[in-house]
């Protein structure tokens, strides 16, 4: 069996890697990656929130088959009795070594979830949590910081510059103990690790030599807002405020935007480094050639686009994140332009593994790779509800907001197209195409609370006194089944 090795940096868009046209930065390590195998031109996050996100990547499972719709929610308790499983729990079954270094924004922190080894450093704004990264800090004088305890931090609107010299940063600490876990590992039994970089997640804080690498008036122009957009606005400036961030956004200039963003180029630089030095140690070790390496992040960052900040909503700096696949033995590099789903990647690692995928999980592999294209991409957060299928977008978010976009004529989504006549069909079809999914999915979240019984039947156990309800986890066709009779 071949090692699996998944890299995860947190809130990373596609367009800021020069293997994904980037011209403002320059990620050779990263780059490499694509020489070795695939790049996903169009791979769609269905979450683009950091713990729902996470939620679909370890089940292959949209957000409400997993129940994790924000950052609130987490795996069911009693998942395990439901049938839900990690794909870590299954390969560390299947006999990989299953390790996962860095952030996963698990709940709680230190959940296993089919790791076996932690090593953690978590998210940059949980600066309460006494992880494996605050020990470190500790034993040198040092803590985590808010981003409120950075000069400029307000009036460059979250741009700041780290106080922490480089060696000390938590992206270069996930990188040391990444580098450390594969020195050592024990190349004759295969192992499974994940790597979760917490950056270039907010605060926007990179090492002041990493920060002067790169020039605000270099850094691509925000895309312009939109009618659309506009009444997302109040909702992000009200959450960007409150104590997690306390940054004001309601004056968002072009000046602090091109900021913004050269630190965020400045922080994926960084992990580009990082990845640099475990690809080195692969191949010093002799195991590039035996590890199926993935590239993904869980979603983008909106970075001043649309004069908005953070994820959450379905525009395509928001849920287009770059994917990677580097299978072993190099291959020659393509590129797939069909569109793809982030849950895939639970699939593909099964795939490769030789665990059978679960029925009805809406997650597809792409092995080395599947040449047939993905009918579409659904999505959901508490926000509402996405489709992406071919060149098409549809949103419908709980404000009662809908949007519809052609992604080939009109890539950052300026025209909203749902009120044109012309494309009136199209809507109808993707609108069916959503309530099915809605439908499936829900019936799917319901599996185990399903009472397969019969009231005629005087000798069943649930016609006597006393019949007590099971949890069941063979439903799930059944389910399915129920609803295409349904629609």
């Amino acid at each position: 069996m071949d090692n699996i090795l998944f890299i995860m940096p947190d809130q990373l868009r596609a367009d800021f890697l020069s293997c994904y046209g980037a011209r403002h930065i320059h990620t050779p390590h990263i780059d490499s990656l694509c020489e070795r195998g695939i790049r996903f031109e169009h791979c769609i996050t269905p979450s683009p929130i950091c713990v729902p996100a996470r939620a679909a990547l370890l089940t292959g499972l949209n957000g409400i088959k997993t129940g994790v719709v924000d950052n609130n929610h987490w795996l069911p308790v009693d998942r395990q009795a439901q049938g839900l499983t990690t794909w870590a729990e299954e390969l560390q079954r299947r006999g990989y070594q299953t390790a996962a270094i860095g952030k996963m924004h698990f709940f709680p922190w230190d959940a296993a979830e089919g790791f076996q080894t932690r090593i953690i450093a978590e998210d940059k704004r949980h600066i309460g949590i006494q992880d494996d990264y605050t020990d470190y800090l500790n034993a040198h004088g040092l803590r985590r910081l808010h981003g409120n305890e950075h000069a400029g931090y307000q009036s460059n609107r979250g741009a700041v510059i780290s106080p922490l010299a480089t060696e000390h940063q938590i992206d270069r600490w996930v990188g040391d103990r990444t580098v450390e876990y594969l020195q050592r590992v024990d190349t004759h039994q295969p192992f499974a690790l994940m790597v979760g970089f917490p950056g270039p997640h907010c605060p926007y804080d990179p090492p002041a030599d990493y920060a002067a690498r790169f020039n605000p008036d270099d850094m691509p122009a925000s895309i312009p807002a939109t009618p659309e957009s506009d009444t997302f606005r109040p909702a992000v400036i009200a959450s960007n405020l409150r104590a997690w961030n306390g940054v004001d956004y309601s004056d968002f200039s072009d000046a602090h935007k091109r900021r913004v963003r050269a630190h965020y180029a400045a922080l994926v630089k960084q992990i580009d480094d990082q990845v640099g030095r475990i690809i080195t140690v692969l191949t010093e070790r002799d195991l590039l050639d035996r590890t199926l390496i993935i590239f993904a992040s869980d979603h983008g960052d909106l970075l001043g686009d649309f004069d908005l900040i953070g994820k959450t909503y379905f525009f395509e700096s928001s849920v287009h994140v770059p994917l990677i696949v580097a299978p072993p033995h190099n291959r020659e590099p393509r590129t797939e332009k069909h569109t793809v789903s982030l849950t895939d990647v639970a699939a593909t690692i099964r795939a490769a593994a030789g665990v059978p995928q679960p029925e009805d999980t809406g997650s597809d592999s792409f092995p080395l790779l599947a040449d047939r294209p993905r009918e579409y991409v659904f999505g959901v957060t508490l926000q509402g509800f996405m489709l992406v299928k071919d060149r098409w977008k549809l949103c419908r978010y709980r404000s009662g907001q809908t949007a519809l976009y052609d992604l080939n004529h009109d890539p950052t989504e300026q025209h909203n197209r749902v009120n044109d006549p012309a494309v009136a069909p199209m809507l109808q079809a993707l609108d069916a195409i959503l309530q099915r999914e809605i439908i499936d999915s829900l019936l799917f979240s319901q599996r185990t609370e399903r009472v397969d019984v019969d009231p005629l039947d005087p000798t069943a156990p649930f016609s006597q006194r006393g019949w007590q309800r099971r949890i069941t986890t063979d439903s799930a066709k059944c389910c399915k089944q129920r609803a295409s009779s349904l629609l």
